[in-house]
């Protein structure tokens, strides 16, 4: 269903009327065209600063360069020591920031490697270095930070200083999300320094249009892996399986797994065999109709993978609603929610980790903010998504000692059949509670699920990722 307030506020007069009455911004997001590219930042400037003491200038520097940006510093920031340093031994040119009436040459990304950051006075470089250049950020622009996790500091002021980062990168993302800018924050453990390159071009990049205000962390536990050399096709030889596979955000994953070079298996219920088949057609995928709450489902699951020498990716997408407010939900609303949302996700993975998966499989599972934040009429359906991301939390270093990792994508407003057969005002009040001031699309959710799927994200493992355009609830 189209967003029609998105469509007017985008036209000439739409604009012109909402701004004058006041009205919430909504931005046309820049979402990816195709699928990976070797250089993402081909032809756009980012403006790199740091901490003085900062300690992944190398690993910036390279993940930018590598990617095709061209890098800006600012000459005056103090904080410039470890990037020139870097820079000269890599060989790569830093130029200066163009002056503030030169927006043609501004800087589409601001990153910053806030990993020096030492106690509450050391958080005013982080100032220093954003405030006056945020306002000339272009439409659809990006700004990440980068720390050490808070776990990660000895002493109680470096500690705070980082856990105060995550409230800047949240505050910072509601003041400029009606451009269509988004903010985020990666905590970096130092095992994990040498892998930053994949999630810097996926944060920095348009398949990462709908996540903002969020926090990644990067601190395992997670298997030992070698840092990237190519990055497209990423998923190429690889064997993925995808629950609820027919319509909807199940579709658009399995279309983006296949994308990205993997050859996908769609499940989906029998009923739906006929769109399961249309769907899968579409790039060569391999049909399985079947109900994933069956007593036999785990076991014919692996077998069909097996045929297939395994799966190297799982995505737990399947699941439905059944709302009602606890005081009138009949039993059944309850155990039918909690078997496909949570039970079976459980007996499908001790199958596949008995018997069925390759090493170093990544398994993603799809939560919701619904399990964040809750909602009233869906207590149901709140406790399994809450409960997918205890799991993956829990699961998390048996599949790290297997090689592989386990992670999770929690949509917030989803522009799907289900939200367009909202009543129209609990619609458009979901759509626009949000920084970015709109729903989300299935290929948002696909795009974080692919992500996780492959080696880009190979030092995530435990996570839970909101691709919700910061919902103001649960976010």
């Amino acid at each position: 269903m189209s967003d029609r307030y998105l469509e007017f506020a985008n036209s000439p007069l739409g604009k012109s009327i909402a701004t004058s009455l006041g009205l919430p911004a909504a931005p046309r997001l820049r979402r990816a065209k195709s699928g990976y590219a070797a250089q993402p930042l081909a032809e756009r400037a980012v403006l790199l600063g740091g901490s003085g003491k900062g300690e992944l200038a190398a690993q910036l520097l390279g993940a930018l360069d590598g990617a095709g940006a061209g890098v800006q510093i600012v000459p005056t920031h103090p904080g410039l020591a470890p990037i020139k340093h870097a820079a000269a031994a890599a060989g790569i040119n830093l130029k200066s920031e163009p002056g503030a009436e030169d927006r043609a040459a501004a800087a589409f990304a601001l990153v910053y490697d806030a990993t020096g950051l030492s106690g509450p006075a050391s958080l005013r470089e982080l100032y220093d270095f954003y405030q006056s250049r945020v306002g000339r950020i272009p439409g659809s622009g990006r700004v990440l930070v980068l720390s050490r996790a808070p776990a990660e500091y000895k002493d109680a002021a470096g500690r705070a200083a980082s856990q105060a980062l995550r409230g800047f990168v949240r505050s910072l993302a509601k003041e400029v999300g009606k451009k269509g800018i988004t903010v985020n924050l990666l905590e970096v453990g130092r095992a994990a320094d040498e892998l930053l390159a994949g999630p810097v071009r996926f944060f920095l990049s348009e398949h990462a249009a709908f996540i903002t205000g969020q926090v990644l962390p990067l601190a395992g536990p997670f298997a030992a892996a070698r840092p990237l050399q190519e990055f497209t096709s990423p998923l190429g030889g690889k064997v993925a399986v995808v629950t609820g596979a027919a319509r909807g955000i199940g579709a658009a994953i399995a279309a983006t797994l296949a994308r990205e070079g993997a050859q996908v298996v769609g499940i989906d219920r029998p009923q739906e065999e006929g769109a399961l088949g249309q769907t899968l057609a579409a790039f060569n995928g391999l049909g399985l109709p079947l109900d994933i709450t069956a007593a036999d489902a785990p076991a014919r699951i692996a077998q069909e993978l097996g045929k297939l020498g395994g799966a190297d990716i799982v995505v737990h997408n399947a699941g439905i609603t059944r709302d009602k407010m606890l005081k009138n939900m009949p039993s059944h609303f309850w155990d039918q929610v909690l078997d496909v949302n949570f039970g079976a996700i459980l007996r499908i993975n001790d199958k596949l980790l008995a018997d069925g998966l390759k090493d170093g499989a990544r398994l993603v599972c799809i939560s919701s903010i619904g399990g964040i934040g809750g909602n009233a009429g869906q207590t149901n359906y709140g406790a399994t998504k809450a409960g997918v991301i205890g799991y993956v939390e829990a699961l998390a270093p048996e599949l790290a000692r297997r090689g592989g990792a386990i992670n999770a994508v929690a949509p917030g407003f989803i522009e799907t059949q289900m939200t367009a057969a909202m009543p129209a005002v609990p619609r458009e009040v979901g759509r626009r509670l949000s920084s970015l001031g709109q729903g989300g699309l299935p290929i948002d959710i696909a795009e974080a699920v692919t992500f996780f799927a492959g080696p880009l994200a190979a030092a995530a493992n435990g996570c839970t990722l909101r691709v919700c355009g910061q919902n103001y609830f649960g976010a």
